[in-house]
């Protein structure tokens, strides 16, 4: 749940242009929406405890029941699972994955790809078998799109990515969370998923959506048993 400035300078017991000075100066992360700022309960509370600032206890009750861990299968039909994805290299590539992406209005998808690019530029995010998770190392917040998605793309070409193993990249998972927590969450689950046998045996048959969220719930139902 995201708050005004004036919601969270009367829980803190502050003026309002206390909020907006730690927005401004302190890096209190903050969204813009329709000409005013918008706080995550739980950035707030991270930023909070990281700056040494009191807060109450329902604080803590509110941030914990903000953080909703999907399940991989919530995560990838919300991104989607995209065959065919054209381009012949990384910026073609790239560029196609956050032309299909669920963006909020305010994201200017030029600017992510030019992200996507700056991290590529660090080292490669293909993790080998021809399977890479862009930006994996730093997580896409969209804070103003609470929904995690994570969109799996096939593309239509094989596509040098610099992996270790040599092989280029087929299959692409771009993950976008409203928090770091959900995202360390769903790249754990990922992470878990690509060592199954079953769910990786059809990534690597055919991109096939249903077939595909279906092997992700059977993981989910396993890991559970």
């Amino acid at each position: 749940m995201l708050m005004k400035a004036s919601e969270v300078a009367t829980l803190l017991k502050v003026d309002e242009s206390v909020v907006a000075k730690w927005i401004k100066k302190e890096k209190l992360p903050a969204t813009m929406v329709q000409g005013s700022y918008r706080i995550n309960r739980v950035d707030l509370l991270e930023w909070a405890t990281d700056h040494s600032i009191k807060v109450p206890p329902e604080l803590f009750e509110a941030a914990q029941a903000d953080v909703v861990l999907p399940t991989l299968s919530q995560a990838l039909e919300a991104g989607g699972v995209h065959c065919g994805v054209p381009g012949d290299e990384k910026l073609s590539v790239l560029r196609n994955v956050v032309s299909l992406m669920k963006l909020p209005p305010r994201m200017d998808p030029e600017f992510l790809l030019q992200v996507l690019l700056a991290r590529e530029a660090l080292g490669t995010t293909a993790i080998g078998d021809g399977i890479a998770i862009p930006h994996v190392r730093n997580p896409i917040l969209l804070q103003d799109k609470p929904v995690p998605a994570i969109s799996l793309c096939f593309l239509e070409h094989a596509v040098d990515f610099g992996a270790l193993d040599g092989e280029p990249v087929r299959i692409l998972f771009m993950l976008t969370s409203p928090t770091v927590k959900v995202h360390l969450h769903l790249l754990s689950r990922l992470a878990y998923a690509l060592h199954d046998a079953e769910f990786r045996a059809t990534l690597n048959h055919a991109c096939d959506p249903a077939a595909i969220l279906e092997a992700a719930r059977r993981f989910e139902r396993g890991k559970r048993s």
